[in-house]
């Protein structure tokens, strides 16, 4: 009923009746050395700006790499203050284990980015991962005609989000461009010098490579030994975010295409998802909240 009237709770008059509380709102990404996340964070701390009135404070942690145990020990120190979390999580048993643990004790759990399956998460703020992975396929079949010999470098297999995006863009591949070949996939970790090792091991390996599909982070590492092997424009690449890197090989012709998940918008709503929550006790509308995924070509960068 109060939904078909149109009623919103006063969110500044519970929030200054909760003062006392010290609200915060917990963040957690694996955003060190991403450049990715760093418009996440823009766009968390944009929020964080409108909710600072109600309140509402918030507290931000990152780690760099994908262990599972060291994510274990920042949830454990933000749970000791924060009664809502916004995190970015390593696919593993012991993170969804935690996030049922918190949700038992009254601390719900919001996911940006990526997520795990069946753990009681309050929601998911991000993209479609393996319909990105399809539009990343349908792109470079595009721009190479239907035919080619490819190279995927991945994220990292403890995310969620990178297996959805390989295993897309290899479905589409399969079931409708039989002539783009995988001639072999590497995970880099989302980290440039472990990108820039695979990929030259694999242009080495399969000298008739002439297509790259990066899933993940690591742009800068796969050009730089496409560069250093001259095959710039020789290779069609087709990489996941418009990152600054990103967008500079595409002005140099390096890269063709990125596809984009609007990663500001991700970390505002977020952050707001979990103040809403926070504040109101009302839960999204929604069990996810997509994000468009976007194609950037060098024609239309910003």
């Amino acid at each position: 009923t109060a939904e078909s009237l149109g009623y919103r709770p006063n969110l500044a008059g519970k929030a200054l009746a909760r003062r006392k509380q010290n609200l915060k709102v917990g963040v957690l990404l694996v955003s060190e050395n991403n450049p990715f996340f760093d418009e996440v964070i823009r766009g968390g701390t944009r929020a964080q700006t409108e909710i600072n009135d109600y309140g509402v404070s918030l507290v931000l942690k990152t780690m760099r790499g994908y262990d599972a145990n060291r994510q274990l020990e920042l949830i454990e120190e933000l749970e000791q203050e924060c009664a809502v979390l916004v995190l970015h999580p390593v696919d593993h048993p012991s993170i969804a284990q935690k996030v049922e643990e918190l949700k038992e004790k009254g601390i719900e759990t919001v996911f940006v980015n990526t997520e795990i399956k069946d753990c009681g998460r309050l929601c998911y703020v991000g993209s479609n991962c393996r319909k990105g992975g399809e539009t990343a396929c349908g792109m470079l079949a595009m721009i190479t005609g239907g035919k080619a010999m490819v190279g995927i470098v991945g994220g990292s297999n403890s995310i969620l989000g990178h297996r959805q995006r390989v295993e897309g863009f290899c479905e589409v591949a399969k079931t409708r461009y039989p002539g783009l070949q995988i001639a072999a996939l590497s995970h880099n970790e989302d980290d440039d010098e472990i990108a820039y090792q695979v990929t030259r091991k694999m242009l080495c390996d399969h000298p008739k490579i002439n297509a790259l599909f990066l899933a993940a982070a690591g742009v800068k590492g796969v050009c730089d030994a496409v560069l250093e092997q001259r095959k710039a424009g020789q290779i069609s690449i087709v990489c996941f975010d418009g990152t600054p890197v990103a967008s500079e090989m595409m002005k140099r012709g390096v890269i063709q295409a990125a596809v984009c998940q609007h990663p500001f918008t991700q970390g505002y709503k977020a952050v707001h998802t979990a103040f809403r929550y926070l504040v109101s006790g009302v839960r999204p509308p929604r069990d996810q909240m997509l994000v468009k995924n976007e194609i950037k070509i060098k024609e239309n960068l910003q």
